[in-house]
């Protein structure tokens, strides 16, 4: 790892510890591979690759962005279950796609993804260099050689936008983390591999985002401390012989914290019906051999061909004040294998 500084995750809520720099522009570092999914569908790629701030704003004329000027808080909230939270903003959907896309670029990133129709926008793979330590070897030489200097860590995060029925819009953002390791006794190769995620990062980027709708600093942090919380349960259980996550929640509650689960844990939801209580998904299964070499041993060895996915449908049944989330596969039919279990559990975990 040479100078590679392999930090441990924290909670990041003081602005000044956030300072992303896309890891597509760092010199001399590979971009750590997504373990958990391959490139989504092309259809729900944005034309010509990673989009870029200037890219964006040459096409504003041709696609002019609807805005609305904020000078209140009266159309925008905070919710909170558990560790998830959310802002909902009373706007149309089509009016907060530009400035969330504007904000994540503003903030250091690039999207990869960046679906309208979807609902969903997805950065790449960002390094926190706040995260490096400011000692006096690297205030002394680290302007010269900064890409001497990594955490070993890389975020992504993933923004998804719901229409409500009362016209406004739920706004997601969900946080996937990746650590450097050494994969052998000699220290002679790294690998990369998934770290948990962390709520705390996400919440402060929700209210980085609330800034950037209109709230002031003050009224952010107000609004983030105020955020009612519900004590959710989720646990896994067996109907009809098939494995299942039982919610002791109402639908509404129920769709929201689950789509956040799915874009936490990495799958690529490619398409959802929320009349039919259906997410539709991409899986791959865990158990193949899909770890990827780290910066290190991709000098000595090339790459391999990754698994392709499966694809599975995420469907949610309510009544009343408790929903029931299962796994189908890709034609509907209740599904009952070793990967629903996995799904099952890797969703259940995620609820506590």
């Amino acid at each position: 790892m040479g100078l590679t500084l392999t930090l441990s995750a924290c909670s990041m809520l003081q602005s000044d510890k956030i300072d992303y720099k896309s890891a597509s522009k760092a010199t001399g570092l590979d971009v750590p591979p997504d373990l958990t999914q391959l490139a989504p569908n092309s259809r729900y790629v944005v034309p010509g690759g990673a989009v870029t701030a200037s890219g964006y704003q040459s096409t504003q004329a041709a696609t002019p962005e609807p805005t609305t000027a904020v000078s209140t808080l009266g159309d925008m909230h905070i919710e909170r279950d558990g560790n998830d939270r959310w802002l909902v903003v009373n706007r149309p959907a089509d009016q907060v796609w530009g400035p969330v896309r504007d904000f994540w670029q503003e903030n250091g990133f690039l999207l990869t993804l960046d679906d309208r129709k979807l609902g969903i926008m997805e950065t790449d793979w960002a390094e926190n260099r706040a995260k490096i330590p400011q000692d006096i070897i690297r205030r002394t030489i680290g302007k010269v050689f900064d890409s001497a200097y990594d955490t070993g860590q890389r975020d992504k995060f993933r923004t998804r936008l719901e229409r409500t029925g009362t016209g406004g819009t739920d706004i997601f953002i969900s946080h996937r983390g990746m650590v450097e390791v050494y994969s052998d006794a000699l220290k002679t190769q790294t690998v990369w591999q998934p770290r948990p995620s962390d709520p705390e990062l996400e919440t402060e980027f929700l209210r980085r985002l609330m800034l950037k709708l209109g709230a002031s600093e003050a009224q952010s942090k107000a609004l983030v401390a105020e955020a009612a919380v519900v004590k959710p349960t989720a646990r896994v259980a067996t109907l009809n012989n098939q494995p299942v996550v039982q919610m002791d929640e109402g639908f509404d509650r129920a769709w929201r914290r689950v789509g956040l689960t799915l874009d936490r844990t990495g799958f690529t939801v490619e398409d959802r019906d929320r009349s039919k209580g259906l997410y539709f998904v991409r899986y791959v299964d865990p158990t193949t051999d899909n770890t990827e070499p780290g910066f290190l041993s991709k000098l000595f060895s090339g790459s391999k061909a990754a698994t392709p996915p499966l694809q599975y449908r995420i469907a949610l049944q309510s009544q009343g004040e408790a929903t029931t989330v299962s796994v189908l596969n890709a034609s509907g039919a209740p599904e009952s294998s070793a990967n629903a279990q996995r799904i099952v559990k890797l969703i259940a975990d995620d609820l506590k």
